[in-house]
């Protein structure tokens, strides 16, 4: 990888770093929710280091163990349930599924060839190019965007239709 290259991925994960919930209660978000967005900025920060630094640097290492973690953690409670969440939105309340994250429609949805490979982001299997910037710094402005961090609340729209996702999956 070239030196633009490397300072193009530098700038997203600056991007990413400079973002804040200082405004957010993160204490009153739906566990779940809360779970699978963290673990999507874990995927942008950790394939945008992996274009940015060494594979063997400590950010990398230190990424790839959160990850590695995070795979038992995804088994827990609810959580094994997000994926299914994630499809049933689509073809229930397509309206809901559009205005999601765009990476957790592509990662999630059954359809979409995209998925976490080795931890990376990887939108096109049979593609070897890196995925460009302006994509990452897309991805991650919708993260933060403020209608998408209010339906995260216990009590807001996305939790609520999680809530309502749960109780159908019981019967």
């Amino acid at each position: 990888m070239d030196m633009q290259a490397d300072s193009e991925y530098l700038h997203v994960l600056t991007h990413l770093y400079e973002k804040s919930l200082i405004l957010h209660d993160i204490s009153l978000f739906n566990r779940t929710l809360y779970f699978y967005f963290i673990d999507a900025l874990a995927h942008i920060d950790y394939t945008c280091s992996l274009y940015t630094f060494n594979y063997q640097s400590p950010k990398n290492i230190m990424g790839a163990e959160y990850l590695r973690w995070r795979i038992d953690e995804e088994k827990k409670g609810d959580h094994l349930k997000f994926p299914a969440f994630i499809n049933w939105l689509k073809s229930v309340h397509p309206e809901k599924f559009a205005a999601l994250p765009s990476l957790w429609q592509m990662i999630y949805d059954t359809e979409d060839p995209a998925s976490y490979r080795s931890f990376r982001i990887v939108l096109d299997p049979d593609s070897r190019q890196e995925i460009p910037a302006h994509v990452f710094l897309a991805i991650i402005d919708e993260f933060f965007e403020p209608e998408f961090l209010k339906s995260l609340y216990e009590d807001a729209s996305l939790s609520m239709l999680f809530a309502a996702f749960l109780r159908q999956e019981q019967m």
